[in-house]
């Protein structure tokens, strides 16, 4: 962690500034998706796969229902699955969609100053055509997304002069089997870190899919992005990560993942190479294979990491609160980091 680190930003500032982000942005990006907000489950039924599994081996907060003759619920680690049934439910047109506030809880995390046990992120997904099943119409949101991003650095410059804009007036488009060929002996994190101070933004498109050497760039769940798909140009996946140069923290940051979902061709592919093909017999997922739910995309945006990363914070426990070791807690302290 850096040193000599000083907030730009008082604790009651940095909590007024929260708020007026979180306001201004879920604003911008309704209007710019066209997206209704709903509202949204803190657990849901375990069992029944509508819980996100993340990379396959996080294991969710469960807890009997005492009414419920002691059925167990799982509180949710993200709304991917959740999302599309709500979509289909509301019978959306194509272009159309809806967003959350998504809270979360994910007891397996590896605790750090970007990561912690608690998860809050503004959860959206909208129907689409299915001749949009592309990474161009992805890219197309991912611009969008960004626009929201950008327009919210400006709302706070305007309010808080020392939060200059650092954030390029473009984001780049990179593959990860690109970035795997480009720089062949970095791991996927170098390659990251490499072309975010390259280019300040970009979306990394094809995460999960195998990349030219077997590997893959990062772990996704086999049931919600389409990872395996060919997107139309020679380069495997329809997902991806925005990832911005946070120059505070002097790494890559990633603020949003998203993706075009799978269809049952899809679905039953990943979750072969998975090896978790028991999933198909799931709720969610023989629902999902007898065509039940419309195509969507959709995606995650870290509301903590986004007010983090437009307020200069050096840790995310100064834009949310949440549970630390004492060691970290210790190690923020000498810092002169102030968690909330």
């Amino acid at each position: 962690m850096l040193k000599n680190y000083k907030p730009l930003l008082s604790v009651k500032e940095t909590e007024h500034a929260i708020v007026s982000i979180k306001d201004f942005f879920q604003l911008a990006l309704s209007t710019e998706l066209n997206l209704t907000r709903v509202t949204a489950p803190l657990f849901v039924p375990a069992g029944i796969g509508i819980n996100d599994d993340l990379n396959g081996v996080e294991q969710p907060v469960s807890f009997p229902v005492h009414d419920m003759g002691g059925k167990k619920m799982e509180i949710v680690q993200s709304l991917a699955k959740w999302k599309r049934m709500k979509v289909s439910e509301l019978k959306m047109n194509p272009g159309f969609g809806i967003y959350t506030d998504m809270n979360a809880i994910r007891p397996d995390e590896t605790l750090d100053e970007i990561h912690s046990l608690y998860v809050d992120q503004w959860d959206w997904e909208m129907a689409i055509d299915e001749k949009d099943r592309t990474v161009f119409y992805l890219f197309d949101i991912v611009k969008k997304v960004y626009r929201c991003i950008k327009r919210t650095e400006f709302f706070l410059y305007d309010r808080y002069s020392m939060l200059e804009p650092v954030l390029p007036e473009n984001i780049k488009l990179i593959y990860s089997d690109d970035l795997q060929r480009m720089y062949p002996n970095l791991t996927p994190k170098q390659r990251e870190d490499k072309v975010a101070k390259e280019f300040g933004a970009v979306f990394i498109a094809g995460i999960g899919g195998k990349l030219p050497d077997g590997s893959i760039h990062d772990g996704r769940a086999p049931d919600y992005d389409d990872w395996i798909s060919d997107a139309g140009d020679g380069h495997v996946g329809l997902n991806g990560d925005i990832i911005v140069w946070n120059s505070v923290l002097g790494r890559a940051f990633e603020l949003s993942s998203m993706g075009i979902r799978v269809i049952p061709s899809s679905l039953r592919a990943q979750l072969k190479e998975r090896g978790c093909e028991e999933r198909a017999k799931l709720e969610f997922h023989s629902r999902l294979l007898n065509g039940e739910f419309v195509p969507t995309l959709g995606g995650g945006i870290g509301q903590s990491r986004l007010c983090m990363f437009l307020l200069r914070k050096a840790h995310i426990g100064e834009t949310q609160v949440s549970a630390w070791p004492e060691e970290i807690r210790k190690d923020c302290a000498k810092k002169g980091i102030p968690l909330l």
